[in-house]
């Protein structure tokens, strides 16, 4: 099996404790840090959040270049997480300095305790795009709340730097609603599913102006800044830049493809600095909905000057014109979830191959199914964990195939699992790294009565507990 862990830029051995907090697996890597899960070891006591997600910055045991470059990095992440408190930007709960000189790679690190996310645009993007190829299930509306955001962090006087898909997070329906109540964003539809993060290169503006590190993701990158002069301070960066990120990211978002040809960054690179330099036009698809078309040409303006024209707060009126919010679109994340629903076991199984489900972490992409097929353990798909109502596979069967582990509330429920205990469990799983499978009667995954390797199948126990959520694990 292949670990978690390998490839990421700061590996955190499981059961690692800072703080309060307990390590878990990793949710995701860039290339100057790690986020894993984490849970309270008191539980979230005194109301106290029991679970977050924690992002390491080596900023420790390093080469004196290297220091130099991460603790600016985790400086600037650190000052706006304690000068910003806005609903649409991921809250941090406290940063933690680890020490801890046994482990020369940990030891001196700076950790952000940050809100936990249920999922990320890009995960979602890539799910979509096995399901169907083409626009986000309610685009507009999830343009309107990252242009919420885009506007909360300019208002206060920042450039993200970074704004694509990955820094897009998605939250558990129902977080965070009443800060955003709080806020006056109780006109957007569905307020407490975005959050803009990973601001370690935002800069905060001086005048009309800031400065950034020399990183960038070329995808989202605006072509003054693919050529520009890079000084003592780093590289000067405006809001516009930002736009320039959005107007891509609502391409994308909205049509399935991003706004210039080339089936590499280095490609598309090019035609961006082709159209920038007037050697070629802007060919937005034809898929772009008309109200939008404005706005993405807007946002994809050539130079600096030209969208300076369009700031946040005035894209944020007119996305919200185009999304038509007035009317109240469904949340996206419930559209998404019938599309995925749609699209069969071989999504989750692809996407579990290519990664993917190690960022929903207990996402919007699993789905429960009742049957009443005829009884026995075959009716249990490959991929899936089967639950019955009966001794040997009989009666009715629950069935989940991906990361929704909540029997009751998660995208598609299992009716009879609030008043029946199971009786026999069947792990039709496949290779990969989850493949085990433990479940539980609490619906955070506490208490755990058993664990099932795969192609396991077993009769539970009489007058076992009622079951109410189960998680994919390594092993036994």
């Amino acid at each position: 099996m292949t670990d978690p862990r390998s490839g990421v830029a700061v590996p955190v051995p499981a059961g690692f404790r800072i703080g309060r907090w307990e390590v878990g697996e990793p949710i995701a890597s860039g290339a100057f840090g790690s986020v894993y899960a984490a849970r309270a070891v008191d539980g979230g006591a005194a109301g106290e959040p029991a679970e977050a997600a924690l992002k390491f910055l080596p900023t420790g045991t390093r080469t004196p270049r290297q220091l130099h470059h991460l603790r600016d990095l985790a400086e600037r992440e650190l000052t706006l997480h304690r000068r910003c408190r806005q609903p649409r930007l991921i809250r941090m709960y406290e940063a933690l300095t680890v020490d801890a000189p046994e482990c020369p790679d940990l030891d001196g690190a700076t950790v952000l305790v940050l809100e936990r996310a249920e999922s990320s645009l890009a995960a979602l993007l890539s799910l979509v795009s096995l399901v169907a190829p083409g626009p986000l299930p309610g685009a507009g509306t999830l343009l309107v709340q990252i242009c919420e955001g885009l506007a909360q962090l300019h208002g206060a006087g920042w450039v993200h730097g970074d704004l694509k898909p990955g820094n897009v997070l998605l939250m558990a329906q129902g977080a965070g609603s009443a800060a955003a109540a709080g806020s006056g964003a109780a006109d957007a539809v569905a307020p407490d599913t975005v959050r803009l993060a990973d601001f370690n290169l935002a800069a905060e503006l001086e005048g009309t102006h800031a400065y950034s590190p020399a990183f960038s993701t070329p995808d989202y990158t605006p072509p003054e800044l693919l050529w520009s002069e890079i000084g003592e301070r780093g590289r000067l960066v405006r809001q516009s830049a930002d736009i320039w990120a959005f107007g891509v990211l609502a391409h994308l978002v909205l049509t399935g493809t991003p706004p210039f040809p080339g089936g590499t960054p280095a490609a598309r690179r090019d035609a961006v600095l082709s159209y920038a330099q007037g050697r070629g036009g802007l060919r937005l698809s034809p898929a772009l909905p008309s109200p939008w078309r404005e706005i993405v040409r807007d946002c994809l303006a050539p130079t600096h000057e030209e969208r300076a024209a369009h700031d946040a707060p005035s894209l944020l009126r007119r996305t919200k014109e185009a999304a038509g919010t007035a009317a109240h679109a469904p949340a996206p994340r419930r559209r998404l979830r019938r599309a995925v629903a749609a699209g069969g076991a071989a999504l989750l199984l692809m996407a579990a191959s290519a990664g993917v489900t190690a960022l929903l972490l207990g996402g919007a992409s699993g789905a429960a199914q009742e049957s009443k097929a005829p009884a026995g353990y075959d009716r249990c798909k490959k991929g899936h964990v089967c639950f019955f109502t009966e001794s040997t596979g009989k009666g009715d069967m629950c069935s989940w195939f991906g990361f929704d582990e909540d029997w009751r509330t998660g995208t598609i429920s299992c009716p009879w699992s609030g008043s029946t205990p199971p009786r026999s469990v069947f792990n039709n799983g496949v290779d990969g790294s989850y493949t085990a499978v433990s479940y539980y009667p609490g619906d955070d995954f506490r208490g755990r009565q058993g664990c099932i390797s795969r192609l396991g199948r077993t009769d539970l126990p009489a007058g076992q507990e009622k079951l109410r959520s189960h998680r994919w694990v390594k092993s036994c």
